[in-house]
């Protein structure tokens, strides 16, 4: 995929209720860039009901097209950078953990598609249940483990956030500032 001229990604990913969507929303405003919400939430509350192994691919296809859109208004502004709140990753390891396996075509444009900075949430905040979206909450450090060593093993550039939300919030603009410069 040809990234000419396209904004940097940084990518808020991690286990659910760390606080991925809610900080993503806060550094889009402070940069005043745009950011892409979490596909599969929009798909979980309008399915409402257990998903499955086929829900896979229409969730990646959904967070790919959130994706493209943000990016694609990001580089028409002219503007350096968009926020993601997750992205195909996340749907790759998500389907890995739930299900053994994932579509070949998630896990290639998983890699094609590498984000220039991870800001990989850590589960050191409290559980919030968020309807049909949140299911595991003491599955949660075994799926931070799996966040971290697949990022590794794509060579993902990774910043940790972790501790209470104002410390999160410095931690991300710190790496983003980083980033930028």
């Amino acid at each position: 995929m040809d990234r000419e001229g396209s904004p940097l990604r940084v990518v808020l990913i991690g286990p659910e209720s760390t606080g991925k969507t809610r900080l993503a929303g806060d550094l889009a405003e402070r940069y005043g860039v745009p950011w892409a919400a979490e596909y599969a939430r929009e798909y979980v509350e309008a399915r409402r009901e257990p998903l499955g192994f086929g829900d896979v691919e229409p969730i990646g296809r959904g967070q790919k097209a959130g994706e493209d859109a943000v990016l694609a208004q990001a580089r028409r502004l002219g503007l350096p950078l968009a926020f993601l709140d997750t992205d195909l990753v996340s749907t790759m390891v998500y389907s890995r953990h739930y299900y053994g396996k994932c579509p070949e075509w998630i896990e290639r444009d998983a890699r094609e598609r590498r984000g220039d900075l991870y800001l990989l949430h850590d589960v050191d905040v409290d559980w919030v249940a968020d309807g049909h979206q949140r299911a595991a909450p003491e599955r949660r450090e075994e799926l931070q483990a799996l966040f971290e060593a697949t990022l590794v093993g794509l060579g993902a550039p990774i910043s940790p956030v972790r501790g209470s939300w104002s410390e999160r919030r410095r931690r991300a603009i710190e790496s983003v500032d980083r980033l930028l410069t």
